[in-house]
């Protein structure tokens, strides 16, 4: 007898991906309060040991009301943790809270306590494992929806973009549907086909096996979109949309609604308000921290810097920060000083590498003149350190766009779309672009995205999720 095949298209999407998950956190929340009762010294008691086990249907009931279980198109892990351990804790107060009204001379918490540690271990240990399965699946094809995209003009183009490019989305672009597609000469990023228009949506979803559609922009009035998503909705479809005016859409959104129309409410950052204020305070301290911690290994790469080469231990570039003003920008000098032409004394020698349309400058611009010092900390990113002096100075920020130079901010302002939104706010020493991997000579339009969306969604929150993960990718070799 055959053994039935794994299939982990089923298994980490859809309803079975729902399962999954109630079933491993199912599993770790039973595990917990055994683990506890284990660990729990003999002279204990009795104390706590029924309410132990109401931490399993508290939690997951929480983890269900905040939405834990329902479909997304990209896992927030992080998010997800914040959510765990809030859930943990407030079932596990509640249940001491309870027991000090029931029980009065009842001493609950020591084994409430040891039930809430390895439940929140326990749940965070098996989300981070799924989350990577799934993510390994994606990534290598496995498990992919394939996806229909409404309309086929540029934005629509973009979303096909977005997700050829990021596999572990786990939606496959097939084709469009579009009555009148724009010519291919006007929508260079489109490569898949206009499959029919959207009368044919029956017969393509039958034909590609569709499971997901995206709703981008039709030349038609939005009018003639209702009918159709709720075709999608009858055909057991998900559906996504892109908004109108999504440019100016963030995480801030308020839904109000006037009778049974929806009215979406807009609330734009304000970069010199009073929360960017508190952001600023903690970005000086942080800094000042950091420096005081780290002051041993400085003064080694300094040292180190100085002992590689002869010249200056930091180097000094001018870059563009808030508002348009200059500074300096600081590093650890990683190369040997360039010898003194008759060219460069003159004046003659441009500062603007020759860079193609859409690539950021960075890496090693002509000779590669480092040291081997330079080297080993530029691929860790330890030449970046010395920036934190900047951020105590108030130059910078610990997190925001990356600072460019003068000549590259006038000639990259006239090429990308909203390019100069990035000086509405300080420069950082890492940013959201930088952590999704866009360092060095990476796309410039993706990186202007990215610091879009910093900007347009900051919250304290962000800045935190944003410093952990930037350890993540200190790790991975930079130029």
């Amino acid at each position: 007898m055959a053994t039935p095949r794994l299939d982990p298209q089923r298994l980490f999407e859809g309803p079975g991906w729902r399962n999954l998950r109630v079933a491993t956190d199912l599993t770790a929340l039973v595990a917990a309060p055994l683990a506890a009762l284990a660990a729990a010294p003999d002279d204990l008691g009795d104390d706590g040991r029924t309410l132990l086990w109401l931490l399993v249907p508290m939690v997951m009931a929480l983890l269900a009301l905040w939405g834990l279980y329902a479909s997304r198109t990209q896992p927030k892990m992080m998010d997800a943790v914040g959510k765990i351990i809030a859930a943990t804790s407030l079932a596990t107060i509640v249940l001491i809270a309870l027991a000090a009204f029931i029980e009065p001379d009842s001493q609950p918490a020591p084994l409430l306590a040891r039930g809430w540690l390895y439940g929140t271990l326990f749940l965070i240990g098996t989300r981070l494992l799924l989350t990577w399965a799934q993510a390994r699946g994606r990534g290598a094809g496995l498990v992919a929806n394939p996806t229909l995209i409404i309309g086929a003009g540029v934005v629509s183009s973009h979303v096909e973009m977005r997700l050829t490019t990021q596999p572990r989305l786990g939606l496959r672009p097939v084709g469009y549907l579009d009555a009148n597609p724009p010519p291919e000469e006007m929508v260079p990023e489109r490569t898949a086909p206009v499959l029919g228009t959207p009368d044919d949506l029956e017969r393509v979803v039958r034909e590609t096996g569709a499971r997901h559609v995206v709703f981008g922009f039709l030349a038609g009035p939005d009018r003639e979109l209702l009918p159709l998503m709720r075709r999608c909705e009858a055909l057991g479809l998900q559906v996504s949309f892109v908004p109108r005016f999504f440019e100016s859409v963030n995480v801030h959104l308020a839904l109000e609604h006037l009778g049974g129309l929806p009215l979406f409410g807009l609330r734009p950052i304000d970069p010199k308000g009073w929360q960017f204020a508190i952001k600023h305070v903690l970005d000086r301290v942080m800094a000042a921290v950091l420096l005081l911690t780290l002051s041993p290994l400085l003064a080694g790469l300094a040292v180190a810097t100085r002992l590689s080469s002869p010249g200056p231990v930091l180097f000094r570039q001018r870059r563009i920060g808030r508002d348009g003003h200059g500074f300096d920008m600081l590093k650890y000098r990683s190369m040997r000083l360039a010898p003194v032409t008759s060219e460069m004394a003159v004046g003659g020698a441009s500062n603007v590498v020759a860079l193609p349309t859409d690539v950021a400058p960075g890496g090693v611009e002509g000779d590669d003149r480092r040291t081997w010092v330079g080297s080993l900390m530029r691929s860790t990113s330890l030449d970046e350190l010395p920036q934190l002096i900047n951020v105590v100075r108030g130059d910078m920020s610990l997190v925001g766009p990356r600072p460019e130079r003068p000549e590259f901010v006038e000639l990259f302002g006239s090429r990308i779309d909203r390019y100069e939104d990035r000086h509405r706010v300080k420069s950082g020493v890492t940013g959201w672009a930088q952590v999704h991997g866009l360092r060095g000579k990476t796309s410039l339009r993706d990186r202007v995205e990215w610091d879009n969306y910093y900007i347009e969604n900051w919250s304290l929150g962000l800045d935190f999720k944003i410093l952990v993960m930037t350890v993540a990718a200190i790790l991975q070799r930079a130029e």
